[in-house]
């Protein structure tokens, strides 16, 4: 009797080694599920981090409110002006102006990109810590290319986004004639430009916004002016001196001479419209009825009342 183990049947037991490959369909359905895995994940990756970006806008807002606090407490309640004085050759306002400097692209303004032009020379700058990240919304990612410095030819992150509401100091005290004013009387004649924080009664300090982030379009000098025109009962008559930021999916940071601050979605198109990259846009702009400019009206300052 031949033996089943004789060699003559070389198939019978041994093991059989055989290698299975995935078929195109399988290799097919395994792309297409982690393509949908990927699409149901990426926006909640995204949302993830527009909060994170929010969280963190938020913190510097709070700790620059903090700085700016902390020197009204040291200078007998006198508060910092938003811009220098605006009359010709008088830099007197200048030590006492919360930051100067002109914001653009121009690659030859080092105000752009050098800290030390501007920032480190702030009257805030030892009250908050001489940390230059706090000066920004981590969401704007606007860059200058500077034409020469350390950074020169390199795409380089601009220092600020933040803007001080212009009715908090005003032009070294002064409006500027802007929303009906005479431009010439210290502390305001028909609008009230804030120079103590005392004064800050109506709307009130949890009302009455301070600082802002504004559009890397529409960021120029240190302050961001909200025209008054139309407040409050003339909303046909409203627009915008200038833009604020919209980085967080249509909203903006905004912190309070009480020391909160918030994140304010915007609600009309008009007030964020399409970026203009690497130039300004022209934002003297009429805007009847909008509730945005409503909105910052109401939580920035009041009629003199004589």
């Amino acid at each position: 009797m031949t033996s089943l183990w004789d060699g003559r049947n070389p198939g019978i037991g041994k093991k059989q080694n055989v290698k299975q490959a995935f078929t195109v369909v399988e290799l097919l359905v395994v792309i297409a599920v982690i393509a949908i895995l990927a699409g149901l994940l990426l926006p909640a990756v995204a949302k993830a981090k527009t909060k994170g970006q929010g969280i963190q806008c938020m913190n510097n807002h709070r700790q620059l409110m903090l700085a700016w606090r902390m020197y009204n407490d040291d200078n007998n309640d006198q508060l910092l002006y938003a811009s220098p004085g605006v009359f010709s050759g008088d830099t007197n306002s200048d030590p006492y102006t919360w930051v100067l400097g002109w914001m653009d692209f121009d690659p030859d303004n080092p105000s752009n990109w050098d800290v030390n032009q501007d920032i480190a020379k702030s009257p805030l700058w030892p009250y908050c810590g001489r940390s230059a990240g706090i000066w920004k919304c981590p969401a704007d990612k606007s860059t200058v290319t500077p034409s020469r410095g350390p950074y020169q030819g390199r795409a380089t992150p601009r220092v600020r986004s933040m803007s001080m509401n212009l009715w908090v100091g005003g032009f070294g005290g002064y409006d500027d004639g802007i929303s009906g004013g005479d431009g010439r009387t210290q502390g305001g004649n028909l609008w009230r430009v804030y120079l103590k924080a005392n004064e800050m009664i109506d709307p009130g300090p949890a009302r009455t916004f301070v600082l802002l982030d504004m559009r890397e379009d529409s960021i120029d000098i240190g302050n961001f002016a909200v025209d008054m025109t139309g407040w409050p009962d003339q909303r046909a008559e409203t627009g915008f001196y200038d833009l604020p930021a919209s980085y967080h999916n249509h909203a903006g940071g905004l912190s309070f001479a009480d020391g909160h601050s918030e994140i304010r979605r915007w609600v009309d198109d008009r007030t964020t419209p399409p970026l203009v990259k690497g130039g300004l846009i022209p934002d003297i702009l009429s805007s009847p009825d909008n509730k945005d400019v409503i909105w910052l009206q109401e939580r920035c300052t009041r009629k003199v009342v004589r």
